[in-house]
């Protein structure tokens, strides 16, 4: 049996630390804040309740296997679990709208043809196909292995773009997602339906590889689904399932440093000088300067995420919890997205450090008792993805204001009469984020891709320094809920079989 310490208490994290106290460790959680589960956080206020963090989970296959191999009982008996049905709600400048059922990709090619005509549904449903091909070629090596050592070996793009014909040019393929919409779907608000997903994960469509197609291609072929009380109540199921497998939690305490010893990590020192060995050490958070021996001389992959082609900022979100008089009436879609007239405004603002005066507005509406005081009021939550904290001020009064009074604006297409039946407005930024987490800058990682030589990869699982091993959306494979729940399927992997490890099949 050994000693791990396990820095940081978010999801990647705890699934690390579930399945090594399963197999058979003694496994201790240093986390800085007072609570679990890093990003997934709540608020509350007189009978509402809302979720700070993600709002909705994909491939819930990932928590299925990780209840399953920690112990007896399934997901679905630690939490409620239903398809989001229609899974989307769309809404165009142009007053166009569409709703996309889950999980249905005949239902979906249909609600296009019939929102928007002109073979859109079948326009997007080669996309999908091409998409699918892009996932397939990815699925394994890219997110349920160790990352290769070899990183070039991603550096080529899955997705089979079509070869375009360019008057008294050479024939090209679409290489971006902005490429992909222009070139192959044709219909400005398909392209903008695509921008959207790659927008919600906080990738830049304009340099963001065609390969973030397999984010659109996972939502619509595994589907989206609600946690019953929300996206918290999946945490304190993991969390009272490390508890239940022994998991020791030691909440309020920071990690100052990793201890090294004899050429491999070795421990924790913790903020009061405290010591805990280990035999190893499991990171859960983004490796901040000083945490790590050695750290200095490693190569920037190593530590963070090199950037592609130019996008140089990690975005965050802004958020607005609305509590709302009035009853969720009852044909109500639990998310819709509201769409700007112009996303490249959006786009040169977010990833250029500035306040969009238009933002992608997503308006959630979950109809769950749970979160608001009785059927006679509702809670709604607004969430735009926004440049961090840095670039723009999030601390300022005026600023956050502004941003809200555009989303909350924005949002009165998808909820009549918002503004009269508005209760209460809390508003979480960056700044919010940075301050939860520790995350720098507020920003929230985005799923790894392949592609673009490689540069939308993450660090792998396995450190240089021996003994030290890397977890959640800072590390392979990158940012989201079942991404973080993969990397900690692989961290337990690599440390209960060695080396040897090539993911579980």
């Amino acid at each position: 049996m050994a000693r791990i310490a396990v820095i940081g208490a978010g999801m990647g994290a705890m699934a690390a630390a579930a399945r090594l106290a399963v197999a058979g460790h003694r496994v201790t959680v240093y986390e800085r804040s007072e609570t679990f589960g890093g990003s997934v956080g709540r608020y509350a206020r007189e009978g509402f309740v809302f979720d700070t963090g993600p709002a909705l989970l994909h491939l819930p296959a990932v928590y299925r296997d990780l209840f399953v191999k920690t112990g007896k009982e399934p997901l679905e008996r630690c939490v409620g679990l239903s398809q989001v049905d229609p899974a989307s709600r769309h809404l165009f400048a142009d007053g166009t709208a569409v709703s996309l059922p889950n999980a249905s990709r005949a239902g979906v090619v249909s609600a296009l043809d019939a929102a928007l005509g002109g073979g859109a549904g079948a326009v997007w449903g080669g996309f999908l196909d091409r998409a699918r091909d892009a996932w397939d070629r990815s699925r394994r090596p890219l997110l349920e292995e160790p990352l290769h050592p070899d990183r070039q070996v991603f550096g080529r793009d899955p997705y089979p773009a079509l070869r375009q014909r360019r008057l008294l040019r050479s024939a090209r393929r679409a290489g971006t997602v902005a490429e992909v919409g222009a070139w192959e779907l044709s219909d400005p608000r398909l392209a903008a339906l695509l921008d959207g997903y790659a927008l919600s994960y906080g990738l830049d469509p304009v340099r963001a590889p065609a390969s973030a197609a397999l984010l659109p291609y996972m939502e619509e072929t595994f589907g989206s689904w609600y946690v019953s009380g929300g996206i918290r109540a999946l945490a304190q199921a993991v969390y009272e399932r490390c508890l239940a497998r022994r998991v020791e939690f030691v909440l309020g305490c920071e990690v100052a440093r990793v201890v090294e010893k004899d050429g491999r990590a070795a421990g924790v020192e913790l903020a009061d000088g405290t010591v805990a060995e280990a035999d190893h050490v499991v990171l859960g958070a983004r490796p901040r300067p000083g945490l790590v021996p050695g750290q200095e001389s490693w190569q920037d992959e190593d530590v963070t995420a090199r950037q592609g082609a130019g996008q140089e900022l990690v975005p965050g979100r802004f958020l607005v919890l609305l509590s709302l008089r009035g009853a969720r009436p009852a044909d109500t879609v639990h998310r819709t997205l509201v769409h700007p007239a112009d996303g490249a405004a959006e786009r040169g603002a977010v990833f250029g450090g500035r306040l969009a005066e238009h933002p992608t507005v997503t308006v959630l509406r979950p109809d769950d008792p749970s979160t608001r005081p009785d059927d006679g009021h509702e809670a709604v939550t607004l969430m735009a993805t926004v440049a961090p904290q840095g670039p723009v001020d999030w601390t300022d009064p005026a600023v956050r204001g502004r941003c809200a009074e555009s989303l909350i604006g924005a949002a009165a297409a998808a909820v009549p009469g918002i503004r009269e039946r508005l209760l209460h407005a809390e508003v979480r930024t960056p700044a919010d984020t940075a301050a939860q987490t520790g995350a720098e800058g507020g920003s929230v990682p985005a799923p790894v891709l392949a592609g673009a030589g490689g540069a939308y990869l993450r660090p792998g699982n396995r450190t240089r320094l021996p003994g030290l091993y890397a977890a959640g959306g800072w590390s392979h494979p990158g940012g989201g809920l079942a991404h973080a729940g993969m990397s900690g399927a692989l961290v337990a992997g690599l440390i209960v079989e060695g080396d040897g490890f090539r993911g579980s099949r």
